[in-house]
């Protein structure tokens, strides 16, 4: 198996969290259930063999995807491949920070999967051909940095809008208590409105649609820690206001109840094995 991150240097590491590229895994189950952790990703599939996203309950296929996708932030979760005998280069943006390279709001892309030429044109599809013949994934990295560093142009350039939503988004990623959001507009000096509208366009949600998001990430880190869990204790930790609605939120954004998570997880966040 080959499994390699890298970590763009300045500018573009400013918004992109890391490239990851793997090929060779052989996990003993077909399918992963994702769950929403916030993020968006651009998937380039170096293999032939489309990919399949399926039903949460029925496993049926419902959507195929080939060659390169984009995934924009989640509400809810989503079956799809473990991996097994894949080759893809993933580029996993940081919180909040895709929109430089995308033409529209990332609003646009919230719960679904789209083919990348249709947000890229056929610039994406050619870069996929050059990385099929690039003799090392360092030469990959550095043709996606191009690409990317072309899409953006002066985009890049943090302008006082964005460096302002990505105040309100660490705020929230730090703190999953956070219960009044007119404090944190009034800090950023713009109306309430303004900020919810401003947030969706630049992360894709609303600023309490991923406050949930967030406390729900929590949750499952603190149940991937290992340590003995008091469940209203976690609740609370996270955000939530009883532990009645910890379930419900935990049960939306996984469909599972948290006793029935932790019976079925495999030890790599945000993905629980299901066939």
């Amino acid at each position: 198996m080959i499994f390699q991150i890298y970590q763009p240097a300045f500018p573009l590491g400013k918004f992109i969290d890391s490239f990851i590229y793997f090929e060779g895994f052989s996990p003993a189950h077909s399918l992963d259930r994702f769950l929403p952790d916030g993020n968006t990703e651009l998937i380039i599939d170096l293999a032939e063999i489309p990919q399949h996203i399926h039903d949460n309950h029925t496993l049926e296929i419902i959507q195929s995807c080939r060659q390169a996708w984009v995934s924009g932030v989640r509400t809810r979760p989503i079956t799809i491949p473990s991996g097994k005998d894949s080759r893809k280069l993933v580029v996993a943006f940081k919180k909040g920070a895709a929109h430089p390279f995308y033409p529209f709001p990332m609003s646009e892309l919230a719960d679904s999967v789209v083919m990348a030429d249709l947000v890229f044109g056929s610039s994406i599809l050619d870069l996929r051909e050059k990385l099929l013949f690039a003799k090392s994934t360092s030469e990959m990295f550095c043709l996606v940095e191009l690409f990317l560093l072309g899409r953006a142009g002066d985009k890049l350039h943090q302008t006082t809008t964005t460096t302002c939503i990505k105040y309100a988004v660490t705020n929230i990623i730090n703190q999953p208590t956070l219960s009044n959001f007119q404090h944190l507009s009034d800090q950023i000096g713009y109306s309430q409105k303004h900020f919810i509208d401003l947030f969706k366009g630049q992360v894709g949600l609303s600023p309490k649609q991923y406050l949930k998001i967030m406390r729900f990430q929590k949750a499952i880190q603190e149940i991937e820690a290992g340590r003995p869990i008091q469940w209203s204790g976690l609740a609370a930790e996270s955000g939530f206001y009883d532990q009645a609605h910890f379930i419900n939120n935990f049960k939306n954004f996984s469909g599972y109840t948290p006793n029935e998570y932790i019976k079925r997880k495999a030890g790599t966040l945000n993905y629980v094995p299901v066939d």
